[in-house]
């Protein structure tokens, strides 16, 4: 949320109340017609424009940490508290349940206004307004420029796969969105006096080798001393402007296609307390180490039956579901046993291996998930754990879904599991059965 977006976002809300003043009668009790307050002295116009700042200011950081769902509660709430206890004082007439519901609404209004994307440039494609998986900015007619940045802490022990594993999970927003990546810029926190330089060599050369595998070029990057190792990149990768896959294009019908196994976040961590050896979490690595660009042409060569599309990483399977579903306006059914699981993730989740995200991703959806009675809790944690290089999650027509799951195949993608649909219901809302 920048002070620019808050400034266009404000403008259209100001004229707005300016145009619609609060609704009253004259000060003669008697009367008997509503009107509209028409007052423009400087201190009437003042206040009406301080207001329309603080309802910009509440909706941005509504929508800008929750999104559009729900944004008309917000806002039918602020009317009912700003329109009636001002009245109280007023004649009786003020008081009438029509005269404060007609005030209410202009709150609603100005909430539907600022629910419109507001766009500052027509060269911004996407931007953090719909918590998508990266930003795009139109070049040229016909190229855009697709932009994402991650970084993290080591999830495993060998600095060579930490590498490898960062530099894949950058690279999958880029193919999220439909695009080809292009290049990579290197982001570094090192302990300089706790670490020798040799690790860090090994965890650049990883990440180097898997810049190359998706044909992008490293061209320099930045590092700090930092007493806890971090390693990420930013990733710069093109698209067309009409081929770009956002997450909310859903629709209901669609199918949910998942080209990963979960389970990488209780795997690392039962790795971290010795509940597993390294080649019990191999097969988590080589998932961790996938390119998601298989995937991303299959979900390319259906062309515009891919409504909308996301991939599966820190907020866990549920999570970015949701985020999908809120941007779209829709909700979804899920089938739990359909979700694939990488080997050993449901035994390392029965151990208590759960890590922080996890169980926090588990809190952040429980007001928007249902499970069926027999989705026991092991498997509850595992639909949320957090990811890393997780795969993507398509939303795709239902004629077309044998047909993505069979390009799908053909790439040789991990996983090409059909494992729920988009319905129409509260944005959102996700039923597990």
């Amino acid at each position: 949320m920048t002070l620019t977006r808050l400034v266009f976002a404000w403008l259209p809300v100001a004229v707005w109340f300016l145009v619609a003043p609060p609704i009253g009668y004259p000060a003669d009790p008697v009367a008997d017609r509503r009107y509209f307050v028409w007052a423009y002295t400087r201190r009437a116009v003042t206040g009406r424009l301080l207001e329309a700042g603080v309802l910009t200011l509440i909706g941005s950081l509504w929508f800008d940490s929750l999104g559009s769902g729900g944004w008309w509660l917000l806002f039918l709430l602020t009317g009912l508290l700003a329109a009636y206890p001002a009245r109280w004082n007023e004649p009786k007439a003020n008081r009438d349940l029509v005269v404060g519901l007609m005030d209410t609404a202009r709150y609603v209004v100005a909430g539907a206004i600022l629910a419109v994307p507001v766009a500052t440039d027509p060269r911004i494609l996407v931007d953090a307004s719909s918590r998508d998986d990266a930003a795009v900015f139109q070049v040229a007619p016909d190229r855009a420029i697709v932009a994402t940045v991650d970084f993290f802490t080591p999830l495993v022990d060998d600095p060579y796969d930490f590498g490898r594993i960062a530099a894949t999970n950058a690279f999958s927003d880029v193919y999220a969105m439909g695009g080809t990546p292009l290049l990579a810029l290197n982001l570094v926190g090192w302990p300089r006096e706790g670490l020798p330089f040799e690790l860090l060599g090994e965890v650049l050369r990883g990440g180097a080798e898997v810049a190359g595998a998706a044909g992008a070029f490293v061209l320099g990057g930045h590092s700090v001393d930092d007493p806890e190792p971090k390693y990420g990149m930013v990733a710069i990768g093109d698209v067309h402007p009409d081929r770009i896959v956002r997450n909310s294009g859903a629709r209901p019908g669609d199918v949910l296609v998942l080209t990963k196994p979960l389970g990488t976040g209780v795997l690392t961590t039962a790795l971290k307390r010795d509940l597993l050896t390294e080649a019990d979490l191999a097969p988590a690595v080589a998932a961790m180490t996938t390119l998601n660009a298989g995937a991303a042409r299959a979900m390319l060569a259906m062309g515009q039956s891919v409504h909308a599309a996301t991939d599966v990483t820190g907020f866990g399977l549920l999570g970015h579901l949701r985020t999908l579903l809120e941007a779209s306006g829709v909700a979804a059914e899920l089938a739990a046993a359909a979700v694939p699981l990488l080997p050993h993730a449901r035994q390392a989740a029965e151990r208590g291996a759960i890590p922080g995200g996890t169980t926090r991703n588990v809190a952040g959806v429980a007001d928007a998930v249902t499970y069926a009675d027999g989705v026991d809790g092991t498997t509850r944690v595992l639909l949320a754990d957090a990811q890393t290089s997780g795969g993507l999650l398509i939303a795709v027509a239902p004629e077309r879904a044998d047909a993505l799951v069979a390009a799908l195949g053909r790439e040789g993608t991990l996983a090409a599991a059909v494992i729920g649909r988009v319905v129409a219901g509260a944005p959102g809302r996700i039923a597990v059965r």
